[in-house]
């Protein structure tokens, strides 16, 4: 059975997004390991880990990877939070994306499409770099 949410459920809802656009890294963490969807998606088609990544706020990066946000999105923009982090210059953001495994030519407007249009040569070289293995892998 599925029904409407209630306002009280879509104020909560408001709030993880305002979590990740505000760099709430221990609230957002703790209300995904709580069971929040790590790739919950608001009416634009932005995913926490977007937003995160838009709003330059690197440890919420960190945090939503850790528990498994997809860095596969993409908007209704067509953008991506590899893309959001180019476009605001975060090298932390961008290196954190990249080990995890985002692509930088997905969506319509792609990371290394942002790179080229906006003139940033210091974010195109991290996207063309050679990507080291991830950390953990290959050991067990």
């Amino acid at each position: 059975m599925t029904g409407a949410l209630t306002e009280e459920e879509l104020t909560f809802l408001r709030w993880m997004f305002d979590l990740a656009r505000s760099g709430g890294t221990a609230k957002l963490a703790e209300a995904v390991d709580a069971g929040v969807p790590v790739n919950l998606t608001n009416s634009a088609g932005d995913t926490l880990l977007i937003l995160a990544a838009y709003h330059d706020h690197p440890d919420t990066v960190a945090a939503l990877l850790e528990r498994g946000a997809a860095t596969g999105r993409v908007n209704d923009r067509g953008q991506t939070a590899l893309g959001a982090a180019v476009f605001r210059r975060s090298e932390r953001s961008v290196r954190l994306l990249l080990d995890a495994g985002a692509d930088p030519a997905l969506g319509a407007r792609s990371a290394l499409d942002v790179a080229r249009f906006f003139g940033l040569p210091e974010m195109l070289a991290l996207l063309e770099a050679p990507v080291a293995p991830r950390a953990g892998s290959g050991h067990g």
